[in-house]
């Protein structure tokens, strides 16, 4: 193309990767529209990182994020890490600080992070912005060689499109699924669409009585009876199951387990620091000499959070008001078992709505090392809409700079200067 000449591009979805990939696109010269169906651009980053917005993470690496393509995304994020989320924040004039290696903006503000962005696009005059637009429809015109967004019954044409529609998650926030419909306009598959990073129910009546509990736990995906997956941290109890990192970390999992059966059998360990071949044994034998005197509820006192050494009594077949020495030792011993092999039965997910991200989408093996696509030339893809999600840590935030940014730019121009950010201060 001319150097004299502007490469026009729409972008369907104002959302993190679409901000991002509208400022790349018009900072080099590119004519950008960019269409949100919300009245206002960034609607779902105010609500990341509870509000204080975690938009990256120092120890980013492959083994971070969920996807049927690892290489191809490994050289996405290569050529856009966190070193170059930094610098372009930067840029942008945003203050970023760490916390154990977590970005955050020194005001801990998500409002922030967008407000640097929409300063960038008002100031661009390249790009022009356009809410209120629910894209129904898009086709590329191969005669003219050039593509139809479609707002209504009024057309917009581009030399490029880029889709950064969001996925399903949160669907207030404008992430309706749509941008897979439109995918599939254009000739893609859709790897199935689940939850992500979200909450899960369990069949358990027990559930209310220990609501609001938290514990350091490790969690342990079952399958046949067998540990499939583990993650550690600070479970939370809800009156409808189990909530906190550790659960969001195997949400994903679950879900697409719970598309072939009915339930997931997840196994809880509020002790994980002890030892635990022979735990009941030696805890019993030590302790309940000592202890002979006291009730069931004082022997067990201070083990975990009263609410779930009374539940935990409760389902061994012991009182709290008996005395601890005339108890039957195998349902001591079954209380010990509890606190460490406590078994819950997820039936579902707590659906899209509460989802911070969702699994699945296109697939990368459909799109270039350009994020362009293979089946329509000209058209690029960025963010949640593909088959990529990541862990809680600021990295499907970072995915969605990464791949708005890299779309932005190969779209524009088909060149990449690696050393673009890496010139700013670190």
């Amino acid at each position: 193309m001319s150097r004299n000449m502007k490469r026009t591009i729409g972008i369907v979805g104002g959302g993190a990767a679409g901000m991002t990939a509208a400022i790349a696109a018009a900072s080099r010269g590119a004519e950008v529209i960019l269409f949100e169906g919300n009245d206002r651009l960034g609607k779902k980053i105010l609500a990341t990182g509870n509000g204080k917005c975690n938009l990256g993470n120092m120890d980013l690496g492959i083994e971070k994020y969920n996807t049927e393509n690892p290489e191809l995304l490994q050289g996405y994020l290569e050529r856009f890490g966190t070193n170059e989320t930094i610098a372009f924040f930067r840029k942008l004039g945003l203050l970023i600080k760490q916390k154990n290696g977590y970005l955050y903006p020194v005001s801990e503000q998500a409002s922030s992070v967008l407000d640097v962005l929409r300063f960038e696009i008002a100031r661009l005059k390249e790009i022009t912005v356009k809410t209120g637009c629910k894209i129904e429809k898009i086709e590329k015109d191969t005669k003219r060689n050039v593509f139809k967004i479609w707002n209504g019954n009024e057309a917009y044409s581009f030399d490029r499109v880029i889709l950064t529609c969001g996925g399903k998650a949160a669907p207030k926030t404008g992430s309706d699924g749509s941008g897979y419909r439109m995918a599939k306009m254009l000739g893609h598959s859709v790897l199935p669409v689940v939850p992500a990073l979200v909450q899960l129910k369990c069949r358990e009546d027990w559930m209310k009585s220990v609501a609001g509990v938290r514990a350091d736990a490790e969690i342990m995906l079952l399958k046949n009876g067998r540990v499939v997956t583990s993650e550690r941290g600070e479970l939370q109890i809800t009156d409808y199951g189990i909530s906190g990192i550790p659960t969001f970390q195997l949400s994903r999992k679950v879900g697409y387990i719970l598309k072939e059966q009915n339930e997931v059998e997840i196994c809880i360990d509020f002790l994980p620091d002890f030892v635990k071949d022979g735990f009941a044994d030696k805890l019993s034998g030590a302790r309940l000499p000592l202890m002979a005197c006291k009730t069931v509820e004082e022997y067990f006192t201070g083990m975990l959070n009263k609410k779930l050494m009374l539940l935990f009594i409760k389902l061994a077949g012991l009182k709290p008001t008996e005395p601890a020495g005339c108890a039957d030792i195998k349902k001591i011993k079954r209380v010990y078992e509890l606190c460490r092999k406590l078994t819950v039965h997820i039936y579902a997910d707590n659906s899209f709505d509460n989802a911070q991200v969702s699994a699945g989408g296109v697939p990368l093996c459909e799109i270039t090392r350009q994020l362009e696509s293979k089946m329509v030339p000209g058209a690029y893809f960025a963010g949640e809409l593909l088959d990529v999600d990541g862990r809680c840590g600021g990295y499907n935030l970072q995915w969605a700079w990464c791949s708005g940014y890299l779309a932005g730019t190969y779209a524009t121009d088909g060149e990449m200067e690696d050393a673009t950010f890496k010139s700013g201060e670190n």
